[in-house]
């Protein structure tokens, strides 16, 4: 009898936490866009798209297991701290040390093969966030031109973070 007890609670449990849902990230609000700024050409904004944008961006492409609690909780953690450290739909809201800097991280994280992080391709989901050798080279060759331009535009100094930059959140 206690045996039924406990898996009815846990029934009944998970019931009601479908009806708790985090916020979706949907924003159509371009003002700052690294887009706005930065030439983006039509192979570089595929990548970005396919492999990046659900995590680091304001406007996230939801697969249908987001419906599933505790997945979405799991799964919203995950974008909002990808939001965290880059947005490319805030790229141009920070100063120009700030985007310089994330460029250079932009070309480590992918050089290193660290992104896409690997929960998001388990089980071959989002196959085509799975960057080939010749995709990882589009973006790092794309991010190194948009610091060349910034080298080449702003004053050394100003490309390098204060302490107080680097010392605030999502910065």
């Amino acid at each position: 009898m206690l045996k039924k007890i406990i898996i009815g609670l846990i029934v009944l449990a998970f019931i009601i936490i479908q009806f708790i849902r985090p916020e979706r990230n949907l924003s159509n609000d371009m003002s700052y866009d690294i887009s706005g700024k930065y030439p983006i050409p039509a192979d570089v904004a595929t990548i970005l798209k396919e492999a990046c944008y659900d995590c680091h961006s304001n406007l996230t492409a939801y697969p249908w297991y987001f419906h599933i609690q505790p997945v979405a909780w799991w799964m919203n953690g995950h974008i909002m701290n990808g939001k965290r450290h880059l947005n490319f739909t805030d790229y141009t809201r920070f100063p120009v040390a700030v985007q310089y800097r994330r460029f250079n991280g932009i070309i480590e994280h992918v050089e290193e093969k660290e992104m896409p992080i690997p929960s998001y391709t388990w089980l071959g989901m989002h196959k085509d966030a799975n960057l080939t050798d010749n995709q990882r080279e589009i973006l790092i060759n794309w991010a190194k031109v948009q610091m060349d331009t910034l080298k080449a535009t702003y004053p050394a100094d100003s490309l390098v973070m204060s302490r107080r930059q680097r010392e605030q959140p999502g910065m």
